[in-house]
């Protein structure tokens, strides 16, 4: 009796010590999410950059500038995606953010810059004298906040499920300078939901993905700003709640923000930021609105360092003479490229800006109807072409000049392929 009651017991132990094994794989399994955003609008105000040149002093700010981070996690893999309003961030100063932010592996931290013209300057620009004008102690201050965030949003993970959506965006947005209709009017949107607490059901952060130059304002107002995606920002937090955060897409060549006027002159100015970030980001929202929940959706990250020549004389002399250090050679230039799977969307990052036939192209090769393109991410190393389009057009000199060589967009491409081909299809 004492032998079959013992028995009973352990079983019944056994039975229990499984379920308890059981329900924390399940946990541990569960798709998880943060965001957290620094403000690093510079007090008192410094001069703003527009690209290659002196920056211009600022005497006013529309809008505050920000570093935005989500982090996701499951299982063992962990990643975070982070954007800073800047016209770009190199990897010399992304390196050293990663070095600060704890728990993920370093390749699985992405950075990319929104490219508002209406910043300080992040690449420490050499004049042909050598000489620089960024303010280094900003820019060591922008490290520490990307850090920050990220450590922020890690340390606030929680159990999340998502709506991943892409569809064309309507109305008066885009546009390509060059010829007008050859831009991806592709909006792509990744939200996660909480699924506990107090944001059950509730947005925890907004991903909009759209590629566009926010140089609405530009760098020679005197105004300091995020340009058009401050109000992208503002409305969707206003209209959903959570953080948004916005990557950039395939813009180059030169897919800018449609402020036209009827009388072909061009609105610069704060109202026009405004109208166009709330019309990206009410369709964001519309394309978002019939996404079905994915509640147990997949995370994968990888990650390959493509080697690309500089053929550019400008382009090396800033990489070797800036004092960030972004160069250490007269012939190639190294950075990382990744491949992220969450859910049903995939993700390619551009480390610049890569011309529209490049981005649909590669999205034509993506095996999922949710492809997005995070262009200026991981570093951002100006125009990228196909050999085919380097210095082919009158029209293409300027982006060819400020672009590493004829080969970057072929090598781009393969790497890229690459990456796809040695990696899982997406799937919820």
């Amino acid at each position: 009796m004492k032998n079959n009651s013992y028995k009973a017991c352990k079983s019944r132990l056994t039975f229990q010590i499984f379920i308890f094994l059981v329900s924390i794989n399940v946990h541990s399994q569960q798709l998880k999410a943060g965001a957290a955003k620094r403000i690093i609008t510079p007090d008192p105000l410094i001069s703003v950059s527009g690209g290659v040149g002196t920056p211009q002093p600022a005497t006013e700010k529309k809008g505050d500038l920000y570093v935005r981070a989500m982090v996701l996690e499951k299982g063992t893999e962990k990643i975070a995606i982070v954007n800073i309003d800047n016209l770009g961030w190199p990897a010399a100063l992304g390196n050293r953010a990663r070095k600060l932010i704890k728990d993920i592996p370093f390749n699985n931290i992405l950075i990319g810059a929104t490219h508002t013209h209406s910043a300080p300057d992040a690449y420490a620009f050499p004049d042909e004298k050598g000489n620089y004008a960024a303010d280094l102690k900003y820019l060591d201050w922008c490290v520490t906040q990307i850090a920050d965030a990220v450590n922020e949003a890690s340390s606030n993970l929680e159990p999340a499920k998502l709506k991943i959506a892409v569809g064309e965006a309507k109305g008066k947005i885009a546009y390509n300078y060059y010829a007008p209709e050859l831009y991806d009017p592709r909006c792509g949107i990744i939200q996660a939901l909480g699924t506990k607490g107090k944001n059950k059901d509730l947005p925890i952060v907004t991903l909009v993905n759209y590629a566009i130059h926010p140089e609405v304002i530009g760098s020679d107002q005197g105004i300091l700003s995020p340009d058009l995606i401050g109000p992208l920002y503002d409305r969707i937090e206003a209209k959903a709640g959570g953080m948004a955060l916005f990557m950039n897409g395939a813009q180059g060549g030169m897919v800018t923000a449609d402020n036209r006027r009827d009388n072909d002159k061009e609105a610069n100015d704060w109202a026009e930021c405004q109208r166009i970030g709330n019309l990206l980001a009410d369709e964001a929202l519309r394309i978002l609105s019939e996404a079905e929940i994915q509640e147990d959706p997949k995370l994968y990250c990888t990650s390959t360092q493509a080697e690309f020549p500089i053929d550019s004389e400008m382009m090396r002399y800033i990489l070797n003479n800036s004092p960030l250090k972004m160069g250490n050679s007269d012939q190639y230039v190294s950075t990382t490229l990744n491949l992220l799977n969450i859910g049903s969307a995939q993700i390619l990052t551009i480390p610049g800006e890569a011309l529209p036939n490049i981005g649909y192209y590669l999205k034509r090769n993506m095996p999922t109807e949710h492809p997005f393109l995070f262009g200026l991410t991981n570093d951002a190393f100006g125009y990228i072409l196909t050999k085919e389009d380097f210095n082919s057009f009158k029209r293409y000199m300027y982006v060819s000049r400020t672009s590493l060589g004829e080969k970057t967009g072929e090598i781009l491409i393969n790497d890229l392929l690459t990456l796809i081909q040695n990696s899982p299809t997406p799937y919820k």
